[in-house]
């Protein structure tokens, strides 16, 4: 497995893998959900504790955020184990211990054939030994792994498309509203002082002039703008990318949405006010996705 890659992924994923080795079936499953660091868990059998190191190291290097689970379970296989021979020293301890307990309780009901018969030990069984348990347990591993890492995958591919339409959302109500700025500033200054002159205001026109142009400034939202678009092309860029991205971006929504409030603090116009609620909606749409890329 490669140690890095540009793909983006999510940090949720699930895949599983199982095995049939005659009397044994050994069934491996890993899933993930979002998380701020790297949190890898092994739930292992106590005879396959020795390999979480190996395992470990599969996954290592090839996923950097989530919590990750992976739970490996070692059963008995009844349909194989069904053919194997029965053990008359098994059957001999049994009946034993059965006649045991009827001395004591003479009520006790007595063991069925086909209990005796799913009693631990009574059926022999071909065991696996330690070391191609633990090679078929490491092939299981690298398997599961592979599809594991191609469904955080695709679904990061999903969530970078959903981001990029997002972003060309903002580029959009930005290229909207920029040619406007200019003419809807001049028509509140033309209406606020009209009403200073119908409220009796008076003074020198040059400071009237000042004060306008003083408060123009305050409302100019040009620079909100420019950043918007500016960080939207640094979205696109690190989705672009990609590899473990997802703090990064996340960074990027912080500073949209400072820009975006902003622009609202700004807004003098219902236009204005219209473009900023559609801005902070497809903005906190992006953070909700974000928030899944490793």
């Amino acid at each position: 497995m490669t140690t890095a890659s540009t793909a983006l992924h999510s940090m949720t994923g699930f895949a599983s893998a199982s095995r049939d080795l005659g009397a044994l079936h050994l069934n491996l499953e890993l899933r993930a959900v979002n998380h701020r660091y790297l949190d890898l868990q092994f739930k292992l059998p106590e005879e396959l504790r020795q390999n979480e190191p190996a395992m470990r190291e599969l996954l290592v290097g090839t996923v950097w955020r989530g919590k990750v689970e992976c739970r490996v379970q070692l059963a008995r296989n009844e349909a194989a184990a069904a053919g194997g021979a029965v053990s008359e020293d098994a059957i001999a301890r049994l009946l034993s211990a059965q006649k045991a307990v009827h001395r004591l309780d003479p009520e006790a009901r007595g063991l069925s054939v086909h209990e005796m018969l799913r009693w631990p030990g009574v059926i022999a069984e071909s065991l696996v030994p330690p070391e191609e348990l633990t090679r078929h347990l490491l092939d299981l591993m690298k398997k599961a792994a592979g599809e594991f890492l191609g469904s955080r995958a695709r679904e990061g591919a999903k969530l970078g498309s959903m981001i990029r339409e997002r972003c060309a959302g903002v580029r959009g109500f930005c290229a909207q509203i920029e040619p406007r700025v200019p003419e809807l500033q001049a028509a509140y200054g033309r209406k606020l002082a009209e009403r200073m002159r119908e409220a009796g205001v008076t003074g020198d026109s040059e400071r009237l002039g000042q004060e306008l142009a003083l408060f123009a400034s305050k409302i100019d939202v040009a620079e909100e703008l420019s950043r918007l678009v500016t960080h939207v092309a640094e979205v696109e860029r690190v989705l672009a990318a990609g590899g473990a991205c997802g703090k990064r971006l996340d960074f990027l929504m912080q500073e949209l949405n400072r820009e975006a409030n902003t622009f609202g603090s700004k807004s003098v116009d219902s236009e204005l006010t219209r473009v900023a609620v559609e801005l902070k909606v497809l903005i906190e749409q992006m953070r909700e996705q974000v928030q899944n890329i490793e």
